[in-house]
């Protein structure tokens, strides 16, 4: 998967399949993306390649007070990917993927803020808040998510 932000000025490529792919609900989301939600594929910061191009990095504060890393397009500003706690992973947004059609939401995850016109199959995970990661992801996400921040997951 490639993608890169509007102007041409930032692509990366993704070298393996994504950890999970969230849908957010959070008001954080929303703000930023001034939309009813947020597509994000979590994957390993190291699986991220950069093709062109460096984003910015810009500090963010989140609702509970904590701070979010957004990687930018310094030309156009468009939101490429962003990093939570973890810089051993990024947040890429699935609108940025040049096929972004493809890719299907693994869960919802603070739907407690969702708006009520977003109707979520019954058959999705969803989550007031956030998940146990352990009950949540696959086998093989948490075996890669171990290896990546070099311990249990």
């Amino acid at each position: 998967m490639q993608g890169g932000c509007s102007c041409g000025a930032v692509r990366y490529r993704l070298t393996s399949e994504p950890l999970i792919v969230h849908c957010c609900h959070c008001l954080n989301c929303q703000r930023q993306t001034g939309g009813a939600f947020a597509i994000n594929l979590v994957i390993e910061t190291d699986r991220v390649e950069l093709l062109a191009g460096r984003p910015q990095r810009v500090d963010v504060p989140r609702d509970d007070g904590s701070m979010q890393r957004i990687h930018r397009c310094p030309d156009c500003q468009v939101a490429v990917y962003s990093e939570y706690t973890l810089p051993e992973f990024l947040f890429v947004r699935a609108g940025t993927l040049d096929e972004p059609r493809g890719i299907t939401p693994d869960v919802h995850i603070f739907t407690k803020s969702k708006v009520e016109w977003v109707v979520i199959p019954t058959s999705m995970p969803a989550f007031d808040v956030f998940y146990d990661r352990k009950t949540t992801w696959s086998a093989a996400s948490l075996e890669r998510a171990a290896a990546a921040i070099g311990g249990a997951p």
